[in-house]
């Protein structure tokens, strides 16, 4: 670790981690600057050597007994066993050699001991959610009747708030594993084989004889990692060890106070990637007392709508503005278009390995080959798309927090939704969505503003009126207001209240106040740290109404108060009405009267309330962009509202943005 963290008042620590690359290096025995794949072979000849002895140690141990024994946290002395995971193995004395004539360090071995460790307790809560899913197997798994249901959340330790879809996600494990085999597992161990171990190293569990970190002093933003590195792939001797000297170009997510702890090193595509663990101060974030709070509610083409509420001295909830949307119709629609081109290639792979069936056959297993290069491709652009949607939204949500003072997020929690009765096509894109990593950047990005995220139950949030919690009517649009549909809600309650508007942004007033109502009973997660509303109270819920604004028109007051004041005749009549002065005939000269001729066809928007400057895909035909005509890039397919960068003023208006 790289200097100390002081702390002020009102902060709290927390570690983050960034990526970067290794680029070059340089030998300190001989002075040799190493390329980017000299550095990458030996890097990856460590790896090999510390992935051998990782799966060395797991296979010897994948058993139920032992893992057992590790996640019980005791050993045989009865002493509490250190979180380090290679101090936890070292301590019940499940020791691992390098391979015959290898020599390493004890440090190299500490690595291998910690990637086997963790995976081995990572296995202990999926052995203890399988082996409760076993204990009550239903009658019939693929449909549980409601006791069955209590049976499998009653046999699997924290069961209560488990989500549906991980129960249902190992009974269908379960299900292929008794089609197989005639019988069903006896555990998980059964169920899964020995995880796969990747090529990296976990350099947070050697001490400075095998790596060091230290920031530049003239530099803030540059690193340089000390670590050794073998010469060899099958190191002889100790002398088969050099050091080698890797300068770091941090991220501009790090702080420059930032204290730097030691990396974790991945190989990809040749290339050694780092990632960079830092700790950094930031504002504490709590759970309780908050005022100003913003819900967030989820969607299929508008991925988001957002808005703020305020919860007065008095109880009573009233909205800042209209809220906002977070639309990425265009870059779900490619990451659909690539879901599809990848199912039809896994398709062809298919064939191919079952045209082969073990013969050789060398000009098939080309294009196999072939085949599974380009399975990769995709794979690799649908998770870039996928990373840089969920930065985009997750920086569109905290920036609204940020614009109108909010202490807190309040999300739906979707992880038991299923995507079903909507169409394959419809449920498919809707359950591929990127909703857990969008809650993952939001909680990174909200951290560092000190705002806090919870969780709250998603039940009736788009169903009831977020004014007086009556059931609302969906319709098609609120000029069809007859039309079954789903997009605009009407509330029945023409009486009293008579709210109407989109449906997505009713949602995400229920949830807002749903969370300020139910504020005092949110919870940490033992499992996951973060903050979550796992219950909703009725005599709470009857309180998380919205008061509309007392206003019907603007916030402006605009009586008359004296005089009209005498407008100035307009010295000249409008430019389409005057004539053009005598100009030369040619190119030189004045702007032709009235609207110039032009070649470029401006583009057309595809319904009344978009933009000419908004790109929509079209429901005939396939996307195709036109170039530099339609834009390039991720950014010109996703439309935002954006933040107001002052106090919000309450409006009567239930359309619209925070612009």
């Amino acid at each position: 670790m790289s200097g100390k963290l002081r702390l002020g008042e009102g902060e709290t620590a927390r570690t983050a981690c960034a990526r970067a690359v290794l680029r070059t290096g340089v030998d300190e025995a001989t002075g040799e600057v190493l390329s980017p794949a000299v550095l990458a072979q030996r890097v990856g000849w460590c790896a090999d050597l510390v992935a051998g002895m990782a799966a060395a140690l797991i296979g010897a141990h994948w058993n139920s007994v032992d893992v057992e024994v590790l996640a019980g946290g005791v050993d045989a002395g009865g002493r509490r066993l250190p979180s380090n995971a290679w101090m936890a193995l070292r301590r019940l004395g499940w020791a691992v050699t390098a391979p015959a004539g290898v020599r390493v360090n004890d440090r190299v071995v500490r690595m291998a001991q910690e990637q086997a460790g963790r995976a081995l307790r990572s296995a202990a809560w999926r052995a203890e959610v399988t082996a409760g899913v076993l204990a009550a197997w239903p009658a019939d798994p693929r449909k549980r009747t409601p006791t069955e249901w209590d049976q499998v959340r009653a046999s699997t330790p924290g069961g209560e708030y488990l989500p549906s879809n991980v129960i249902k996600g190992r009974t269908r494990q379960v299900v292929t594993f008794a089609k197989a085999n005639g019988r069903l597992p006896v555990d998980v161990f059964e169920l899964e084989g020995a995880p796969r171990i990747p090529r990296m190293l976990l350099l947070a569990a050697c001490d400075r004889q095998q790596a060091t970190i230290e920031r530049c002093d003239t530099d803030p933003a540059r690193a340089l990692l000390r670590l050794q590195l073998p010469t060899r792939p099958d190191p002889r001797t100790y002398r088969d060890w050099t050091w080698v000297a890797c300068p770091i170009r941090l991220p501009s997510t790090v702080p420059a106070s930032a204290v730097l702890h030691l990396p974790t090193l991945r190989l990809t595509d040749g290339t050694v990637r780092a990632d960079m663990a830092y700790t950094h101060a930031v504002p504490k974030a709590r759970s309780t007392g908050h005022t100003v709070a913003v819900g967030v509610d989820w969607g299929l083409n508008t991925l988001l709508s957002a808005g703020a509420l305020r919860l007065g001295k008095d109880g009573r909830i009233t909205a800042l503005g209209a809220g906002g949307q977070f639309r990425a119709a265009g870059v779900l629609a490619k990451q659909h278009r690539l879901r599809r081109h990848s199912e039809r290639l896994h398709a062809k792979a298919d064939q191919y390995t079952r045209l082969l069936g073990g013969r050789p056959d060398e000009q098939l297993r080309a294009k196999h080959e072939v085949l599974a290069g380009e399975i990769r491709h995709v794979s690799t652009r649908r998770a870039n798309l996928n990373d840089a949607l969920a930065w985009a939204a997750a920086r569109w949500t905290v920036d609204q927090a940020i614009a109108a003072a909010a202490t807190v997020i309040y999300l739906e929690d979707l992880r038991s939704m299923e995507a079903k009765g909507m169409g394959a096509t419809r449920n498919t894109r809707l359950s591929q969505q990127v909703r857990g990593k969008i809650s993952d950047r939001i909680r990174h990005l909200a951290a560092e503003a000190g705002v806090a995220v919870v969780t709250v139950p998603a039940r009736n949030t788009s169903k009831h009126c977020p004014q007086c919690l009556t059931p609302l009517q969906h319709r098609k649009a609120p000029d069809r207001p007859t039309t079954p549909g789903w997009k605009w809600a009407i509330c029945p309650n023409t009486g009293s209240c008579g709210w109407q508007g989109d449906r997505d942004h009713g949602a995400w007033r229920r949830i807002a106040a749903r969370g300020l109502t139910h504020q005092g009973k949110a919870v940490i997660d033992k499992t996951s740290g973060q903050m979550v509303i796992r219950t909703v109270a009725d005599e709470l819920e009857a309180a998380a109404v919205v008061t509309p604004s007392t206003s019907n028109a603007s916030r402006w007051d605009r009586s008359k108060t004296g005089p009209t004041r005498p407008r100035t005749p307009r010295p000249a009549p409008r430019r389409r009405g005057a004539p053009s002065p005598t100009r030369p005939h040619g190119q030189a000269g004045k702007r032709p009267e009235g609207h110039a001729p032009t070649d470029r066809r401006l583009p057309r928007a595809a319904h009344r309330h978009q933009g000419v400057n908004t790109i929509s895909t079209s429901t005939t035909a396939g996307h195709r962009p036109g170039g530099a005509a339609l834009g390039a890039g991720f950014h010109f397919h996703v439309h935002a509202s954006p933040p107001r960068w002052e106090t919000i003023p309450e409006t009567p208006s239930d359309s619209g943005s925070l612009s």
